[in-house]
């Protein structure tokens, strides 16, 4: 589904209207594309189960087809799903800091290594379940530039090339998630953004 024009639908970030985000998980699942706020940045939404969804989320931000993109989940049942396992150490993150600014990769059972996040957004969480689906969400903007803190920024790089945006003002943190890959027998931590390092290694204990 395809759009010549975005369109942009406001929603109340405490009571976030079900049927609009209906719409757009509908949009989701479909194979559209949905910009949608979280705390730290707008992400874009894509059902990852898609091929088409994918090569169209990959195009519209100019992505590298190479480089991986997080399934946002609304609940950890869906990490099941996904055929990953959560780990001792996972089990510790997500019951400290999610819902929230953190990004786990999990191994699963076919021998990869999957990203998960859990938002502390009620609207981005209510999309996601509008969905039905599994949900990847990279940053909603051109691959290189800035991450968008508002529908506006997200707006200024994708008119155009996704379908909708959903906004609900400007995000609270404005910071990406921080990254922790628990694929391996050692903890490694990618990216630090909202969470800081020694936040993580204190609940890990690893130095």
């Amino acid at each position: 589904m395809r759009h010549k024009g975005t369109i942009v639908v406001k929603v109340d970030q405490k009571r976030p209207d079900k049927k609009v985000l209906a719409l757009c998980g509908r949009i989701v699942k479909s194979g559209g594309l949905v910009a949608f706020p979280t705390e730290t940045v707008y992400g874009l939404a894509a059902n990852c189960r898609d091929a088409s969804a994918m090569k169209a989320l990959y195009k519209a931000k100019g992505r590298p087809m190479s480089k991986p993109s997080t399934v946002h989940i609304a609940d950890t049942k869906a990490i099941r799903k996904m055929g990953c396992r959560i780990t001792k150490s996972a089990r510790s993150l997500i019951g400290k800091f999610w819902p929230g600014p953190l990004t786990i990769i999990l191994p699963s059972r076919a021998g990869k290594a999957l990203g998960f996040r859990m938002p502390d957004n009620e609207v981005a969480l209510a999309l996601i379940r509008a969905a039905g689906v599994p949900v990847v969400a990279p940053s909603a903007n051109i691959s290189g530039n800035k991450p968008p803190k508002s529908a506006a920024d997200v707006f200024k790089d994708l008119d155009g090339r996704i379908d909708a945006i959903v906004d609900s003002g400007r995000t609270s943190l404005g910071i990406e998630s921080t990254v922790v890959d628990l694929s391996a027998k050692r903890p490694k931590i990618l990216r630090e953004g909202a969470i800081k390092r020694r936040e993580l290694l204190k609940v890990l204990r690893i130095d």
